[in-house]
């Protein structure tokens, strides 16, 4: 997936909210390409042959998993959001800005159009973090660009609603917008650019850091964690507790960069004052399982005693179940939280109650005689 160096999709938002971190950004070496992202990378691929009917669903080797958690349930989000089959579309079209904004592209998942809507689709595939679609800043780049690119420009002609769709197997989520609303952004775009080239752009913190290439050097980072580092925590109120753990998410993400970007030039040759490359902990493994069995039982040890069995867990066997089409024995499963954590309000989990309100609670459930 293609995007321009000064932005793209997936950092329109960092942009928009931090111009500085455009020449940041630059001044860092390329993250080296992880497991997922690969994973990412093939799954948005068998999706666009598939849709392109030239490959099946059993043409990428993924695997069993693969196929029955992301990309199967991906491909069936679409007769959710088409089901009477009347979505004309392209995959993995390049958007552009053409002239408006020089050298800003990106590779936009679906792009469609529906009788008057038109649709503008991303596929994601990550666990960890819940993606919304409500005024999702990739999709209105992809939607602002592909109205300003001549191979996508007839799915907006005349209409009168665009629909930014997230599909995050198993979930399916979609915004209906304007027009209008995408002009809007792609102004704020432009403004942002603008400000980004110029002299000693500014640089803000917020929820835009956590994918930002260059927190780990960040200055505004810096300041924070050095403000954080001089605090006394029993000196902040319960209402400054809110503003420090936003501090301290942040910070956290800073932190994790920090050590990938140190190991990073380690391993690439770099000198650290102070630190090194070192092993982890080694674990003892067995060179060949088969012989070392063998030898263990001529040992005189019971079978018993070398092997384990222990059953798989709900989650796991809910997948097995899965292909046989058969359903978990929900009495036989029970869900237990580990503890508590503190999570912000706008967290859909409902929050926990104190033993008073717990009281409160089981009282206003009895009936007054």
């Amino acid at each position: 997936m293609s995007h321009s160096d000064i932005v793209g999709g997936s950092t329109a938002k960092r942009v928009i909210n931090c111009p500085g971190s455009v020449k940041l950004c630059q001044q860092v070496p390329p993250r080296p390409s992880s497991k997922y992202a690969e994973e990412g990378t093939l799954l948005h691929e068998a999706i666009h042959q598939i849709l392109s009917n030239r490959a099946s669903t059993d043409d990428f080797g993924l695997g069993d998993d693969l196929v029955d958690r992301k990309l199967r349930p991906a491909l069936e989000a679409l007769a959710e959001i088409d089901p009477d089959n009347q979505l004309e579309f392209v995959t993995e079209l390049r958007v552009h800005f053409g002239g408006f904004l020089a050298d800003v592209f990106g590779s936009c998942d679906l792009i469609g159009r529906i009788r008057n809507r038109a649709i503008v689709l991303d596929w994601k595939f990550g666990d960890g973090v819940a993606v919304d679609a409500v005024e999702n800043h990739q999709l209105m780049f992809y939607a602002a660009a592909a109205m300003r690119t001549e191979e996508a420009r007839w799915a907006f002609e005349g209409v009168t609603e665009i629909e930014c769709v997230i599909v995050q197997p198993p979930h399916v989520k979609r915004w209906v917008t304007t027009p209008g609303r995408i002009k809007n952004f792609e102004r704020e775009l432009q403004n942002a650019v603008a400000i980004a080239h110029a002299p000693n752009p500014p640089l803000a913190t917020g929820d835009h850091c956590r994918w930002c290439a260059a927190k780990a050097v960040c200055p505004v980072l810096t300041g924070e964690a050095d403000r954080a580092l001089r605090t006394a925590l029993n000196t902040i109120s319960p209402e400054g507790y809110g503003n420090a753990l936003v501090i301290a998410d942040r910070l956290e993400d800073w932190i994790k960069a920090v050590r990938e970007q140190a190991q990073q030039a380690l391993e690439n040759g770099i000198v650290i004052p102070g630190f090194k490359l070192v092993p982890k902990r080694a674990t003892r493994q067995w060179v060949n399982e088969e012989g070392a069995r063998e030898s263990l039982e001529q040992m005189g040890l019971d079978i018993s005693e070398l092997m384990e069995t222990k059953l798989r867990s709900p989650a796991q066997l809910e997948k097995v179940l899965k292909k046989h089409k058969l359903d978990l024995p929900k009495d036989h499963v029970v869900a237990i939280s580990s503890g508590n954590t503190v999570a912000p309000e706008s967290d859909p989990r409902p929050a926990v109650l104190q033993v008073g309100q717990h009281l409160r609670a089981a009282f206003s459930k009895l009936e007054v005689k």
